[in-house]
């Protein structure tokens, strides 16, 4: 790719590929509201409000492929998840039709089926339970998406994150742990992949007590190596295990955020 757009770009995973993705295209154009420190070779920085659409379709000007992890990424007043998510994501969709349709990875996440108990093995064409107004946003961002898939043509990704980070630390990411080295090949897949469409991924690694399977996206060359069970029994020895009663031990979402408006 020349150039390739990351959206939330300063946020703990927009770092990771920050430092990851360097080699995957000539140019890194890389966006927030927060600082993104100094821009260094074959780099672009720009801040950018998603909720401003001018400005939005002035940041996907150019590009070959987007990365959008941007936005509120948790539980937040309605009109902050209105601004980023919900007017955030149309407005980053209509830029892309009106500039070559670009392909996307829909950052979603796995609050879109937070409700789902824990155990459950799920399809990705089995009905959405968001366990939060964040969960909602996703649901319509990836609503946003399979829209403009069908009407313009504009292919997706729609990974629906599970617990992204360097490693699990508690009984539920031995089900939902997404390693980053897992994460990054993945993206790598997406754009290369001669023909996508518009499918949800699972961002889960290749657990052993996983509830997701990617069986269906095999022809994108991808396959999670990571297994969160290596982890297990460290996890089992100095991680108390919480009641059966818990939000973390009973829905696949976790720990359900108090809805603060309430």
């Amino acid at each position: 790719m020349k150039r390739l757009l990351i959206t939330g770009a300063a946020g703990v995973l927009g770092t990771m590929l920050r430092e990851r993705l360097c080699e995957e295209a000539e140019i890194l154009r890389l966006s927030d509201l927060n600082d993104l420190g100094a821009a260094r070779a074959g780099e672009e920085l720009v801040r950018c409000d998603l909720a401003d659409a001018a400005a939005v379709e002035a940041l996907v000007e150019g590009c070959d492929g987007i990365v959008h992890l941007g936005g509120i990424s948790g539980e937040a007043p309605y009109d902050l998840i209105e601004a980023g998510n919900l007017r955030g994501v149309y407005n980053l969709y209509e830029a892309a039709r009106k500039h070559g349709m670009p392909r996307i990875l829909f950052a979603s996440s796995n609050h879109t089926i937070g409700y789902y108990p824990q155990g459950q093995h799920l399809a990705p064409e089995d009905p959405v339970k968001p366990d939060t107004l964040y969960g909602v946003s996703k649901v319509f961002g990836e609503a946003v998406a399979s829209f403009y898939h069908s009407k313009h043509g504009q292919e997706s990704a729609l990974v629906r994150i599970g617990s992204c980070m360097p490693v699990p630390t508690n009984h539920r990411m031995l089900a939902t742990w997404f390693s980053y080295d897992d994460f990054v090949a993945l993206v790598r897949a997406v754009f290369c992949a001669p023909s996508l469409g518009c499918p949800v991924i699972w961002g889960v690694s290749n657990n052993d007590a996983a509830w997701w399977d990617n069986s269906h996206v095999g022809h994108l060359g991808w396959q999670a190596k990571d297994n969160a069970e290596a982890y297990r029994a460290q996890i089992e020895r100095d991680v108390a295990r919480p009641p059966a009663t818990a939000a973390m031990e009973k829905w696949q979402g976790g720990n359900l955020i108090e809805d603060i408006e309430s």
